[in-house]
């Protein structure tokens, strides 16, 4: 048999390096935890389908400086999971002081609950968690709309099963349609009310060549009330 050939392991390290770099970049997270089985268009195998959301009796509400409220309903029936770690923290009073340090009219999202977003350095906002383990992803068929609240997770390419189960402390709101989201984020919740404080949010100054806000956007507090407090 013929010994591979200098071109073969050249190949074979190229390949190596790809792979560990696919696997260490974003958040710090553990590679060789139990993953979701992918279907054959890079989807969760556990995709709960036609699952009709059912408000939780509490809601979050979300106290913006200068931007006013935003109230969001929770739905464990959908996400308990998500929806728990959410509330465990907001009843800590973990959110409260941080910043949504990402919008993106064009995408049409905003996107906080980063720890890092307290400290001074832009530089990392986005990649901080919270003390407590990833959560794991609970996938729907509930579609990404205007107002629908995801679970934020981990980056890293399309389809790549590493991803689905970093979700964590950070959450987006879409403010318009986004189909290359459903099925791939968890949903976890809807806002019911201050939909236009979060558009406001959504179209705020940035600092040139980037997503972040300047001046911040803060959050004052995240608190949760009862949701009747909140009719519709």
């Amino acid at each position: 048999m013929n010994k591979p050939g200098r071109k073969f392991w050249l190949t074979l390290m190229i390949c190596g390096v790809l792979v560990l770099t696919a696997i260490s970049c974003g958040k710090k997270g553990d590679p060789a935890k139990d993953l979701d089985a992918l279907d054959d268009e890079g989807l969760p195998a556990n995709i709960k389908t036609g699952v009709k959301p059912q408000a939780d009796s509490e809601v979050a509400v979300i106290e913006v400086n200068d931007y006013g409220r935003i109230v969001i309903e929770l739905y464990p029936n959908v996400a308990p999971k998500m929806v728990e770690r959410f509330k465990k923290l907001i009843s800590e009073h973990f959110y409260d002081g941080m910043t949504f340090h990402r919008i993106d009219p064009q995408l049409g999202i905003i996107q906080g609950g980063d720890p890092l977003s307290k400290d001074s350095n832009p530089a990392n906002d986005g990649t901080g968690d919270s003390p407590y383990p990833d959560v794991p992803g609970e996938f729907s068929d509930i579609l990404y709309e205007r107002g629908t609240v995801g679970a934020a997770r981990q980056g890293g390419p399309a389809g790549d099963k590493l991803q689905f189960d970093t979700a964590n402390c950070q959450f987006f709101i879409t403010l318009k349609p986004q189909p290359a989201f459903d099925k791939k984020y968890t949903v976890f919740g809807r806002v019911i009310d201050g939909i236009k404080n979060a558009e406001i949010i959504m179209g705020a100054p940035v600092k040139e060549g980037s997503e972040r806000p300047d001046p911040d956007i803060v959050v004052k507090t995240v608190t949760l009330q009862p949701r009747s407090n909140f009719p519709q």
